[in-house]
């Protein structure tokens, strides 16, 4: 607790610790968004089709659920160096690189998480909404609607996944002071100065910074019982 206290004292109020806070939100918005708007569909076509492959794919999905960062980190940062497919772009060591890379790592959550969703309701309902006369997308957005629970726990564990993740961020952000440090990457540093109050400090903001946004979602996603 002293530590705690130490570390909070020199950080409070540093204009630095809130742009790096800010920043941390930032990306893993993004990168959340940006796998939300991936995962969702992809999970909404393997719950709802069957065809030839479909299992080799939910293997995919299921592996990269479990994927190393440092993996993707590592993948990513071939993709984005200078002799890279993508180096003519200059996209290492800049935000965009952290966002695509917890990007992949989020997408197969997200994609996972939705696919249980929708693969759980029942299958007579989707016949009883298109007996009924509605169109394509009345049909998806009443199944959408109808497993918003299951799609909202998706979004929490995607963004849980980015937010904690520092391996990644790290090998293709470079923790650069004022443009791609974030609070985990930065803690790592200030462990390895030495520094574990400040450390211990970072982590904790790291932690409210996760419940609050967590917390929103949660609340948002329980009053949808009684929507």
């Amino acid at each position: 607790m002293e530590l705690l206290l130490q570390g909070l004292a020199k950080v409070w109020g540093d204009p630095q610790v809130l742009e790096i806070t800010l920043f941390t939100l930032q990306v893993s918005g993004i990168a959340t968004i940006i796998s939300v708007l991936i995962g969702v569909p992809v999970g909404f076509f393997l719950a709802t089709r069957v065809f030839p492959g479909r299992n080799l794919i939910m293997s995919v999905v299921n592996l990269g659920m479990g994927l190393p960062p440092v993996v993707v980190g590592l993948w990513v940062s071939l993709l984005l160096w200078r002799a890279g497919p993508l180096g003519a772009l200059g996209l290492q060591y800049t935000p965009i690189a952290i966002i695509m890379a917890q990007g992949i790592i989020a997408a197969p959550i997200v994609t996972g998480f939705s696919t249980a969703a929708i693969g759980q309701i029942n299958p007579k309902l989707q016949m009883q909404i298109m007996a009924l006369g509605a169109s394509r997308w009345q049909l998806i957005w009443l199944m959408i609607r109808e497993a918003r629970l299951g799609l909202l726990a998706a979004v929490i564990a995607g963004f849980g996944g980015v937010i904690s993740e520092v391996g990644a961020a790290m090998m293709v952000g470079g923790n650069i002071s004022g443009y791609t440090r974030t609070l985990t990457t930065a803690t790592v540093l200030e462990v390895n100065k030495g520094h574990y109050d400040v450390a211990i400090a970072l982590g904790t903001i790291l932690l409210l910074l996760a419940f609050i946004v967590t917390a929103l979602l949660t609340l948002s996603q329980q009053k949808g019982r009684y929507i």
